[in-house]
């Protein structure tokens, strides 16, 4: 549920809202969720001086309540 929110608000803020994608990992530590999107968009994901991410990781971290979530927004460049 937080992967299928947290990809439908990136989507309303990016040019290339094909290439978005949010993947669910479970660690030992809880919850990440990896988002990958187009490398032209990635300063639009971020904002300046990263509030953008912020208000995204405010807004999943609010739906996750006490299990709690991280968001990583990954790079494109590194492999996988």
């Amino acid at each position: 549920m937080l992967a299928e929110a947290l990809e439908h608000l990136v989507r309303g803020v990016v040019d290339h809202p094909d290439d978005v994608s949010v993947r669910d990992k479970q660690l030992r530590r809880g919850s990440i969720l990896e988002v990958r999107v187009h490398p032209d968009d990635l300063g639009k994901v971020i904002g300046r001086s990263g509030r953008t991410a912020t208000a995204f990781r405010t807004v999943v971290s609010a739906l996750a309540g006490r299990g709690g979530a991280r968001v990583d927004f990954v790079d494109t460049d590194r492999r996988r």
